[in-house]
Parts: C-alpha cells; structure tokens; sequence
C-alpha cells in the first residue's frame, strides 16, 4: 500500500523493535540506491519534510540521508510490501548516495539495461547549455528543434529500410541513433521520456 500519515498504524511495526527495512529506488531511473531502517518517528518526518530520514542503529537517532554531505534524497513515494513490514521508498537523489561517492551502494552490481536510457537521458540534459564544440549533442542543440527534428525523420527511415531488408545488425544501431535524437528532440522541447511513459500507461489502462 502507498503510506501515508493516516495509515503509518497498519505497518507491522512490532516484528522488528518498532523498526522497518527501508530499500530506497531511484524514481527516474529505477535503480536501487540504498538500504535504512525506519522507526515510526523516521517515516513520519520523511512524509512530513519530503527528505528521507531513517533511525540510525549506531547512533540510536533520526537521520536524515544527505544532513552532513548535502546529497539528500527527496521524496516521492512511500509503499509497503504484502506483509507491510518492509518499505520501498522512490527518491531523487541529490548528488551520489553511497558514502562512498558512488550513485548506489551496490556499485559492483551490473545495472538492469533499461536503467541506461535515463542514465542518458541525464547526460543529454546536462549537455543543453554546453559550448556547441564541447560534443555533438551540445551542437545538435545549438542547431534549434528544427534541425534537430530532422535528424529524427532522418533516422526514423533508415530504422524502418534496415528493418525491411532484415539487417538486424544496421537495424541495432539505426534504433540506437533514433531513440538518442529523439531523447535530444525530447530535451530540446523541455520534455523528458516521464512524458511520453505516461501516455503510454493512460493507453495501457484503457
């Protein structure tokens, strides 16, 4: 169930010393960053301020991700497993949440394929405002939407020709360079792909 301060009672704060697993998950990108504990106190302010506190086993207080370094997690969403004794909470992070300086802390694990787009995703929108002679992207931008337009027609059609003529290997990287200008059109239109996904699920809803 989604949590929040009306039903924080449901959770099954007693198998644990009043203390809750909290796996928290990157909301755009889907990977995992981070595991905590909750205590009651913890989650309510976490729903209250929109910045992830958790109960710190070896300091025996709340604290909240991000209070010393400033890469914080804020808030999107709380929700419980079936049982409703473990938490899975989607953030944006600010900056690397591992201490360590890494994005998650599971740094040596191989992320899930899809989790790339947004990693891209991210790197395109850094590059919006870059000099046009630092990368191809910061000049396609400096081009303006209509030229940028262009090239997504153009690779439209030559993904749709290496398809026809059944040339899977021109077909692999034809689709690869449709989905980066259409990213790049997508940033450009100051969208994203949350935009279009959530077409997508009102079409699958249906």
């Amino acid at each position: 169930m989604i949590i929040t301060k009306d039903n924080l009672a449901q959770l099954a704060w007693d198998k644990m010393d009043n203390l809750l697993p909290a796996i928290v998950q990157d909301a755009v990108t889907g990977k995992v960053l981070m595991q905590g504990y909750m205590n009651p106190e913890a989650l309510e302010v976490t729903l209250d301020s929109k910045k992830v506190t958790f109960f710190s086993r070896s300091k025996q207080r709340l604290w909240m991700k991000g209070e010393e370094s400033g890469n914080v997690l804020n808030l999107i969403e709380v929700g419980s497993d079936c049982d409703n004794d473990s938490l899975l909470i989607l953030a944006r992070p600010k900056g690397p949440t591992c201490h360590t300086g890494t994005e998650s802390c599971w740094f040596d694990n191989t992320p899930a394929s899809f989790t790339f787009l947004a990693d891209l995703e991210r790197v395109l929108a850094a590059r919006k405002f870059a000099d046009p002679d630092s990368s191809y992207t910061a000049s396609l931008y400096s081009k303006g939407i209509k030229r940028i337009a262009q090239k997504v027609g153009e690779e439209g059609v030559e993904t749709a020709l290496a398809a026809t003529v059944q040339d899977k290997e021109e077909l692999k990287n034809e689709a690869a360079d449709l989905l980066y200008h259409l990213t790049v059109l997508l940033q450009a239109s100051d969208m994203s792909m949350d935009d279009v996904i959530a077409v997508l699920r009102a079409r699958h809803q249906k």
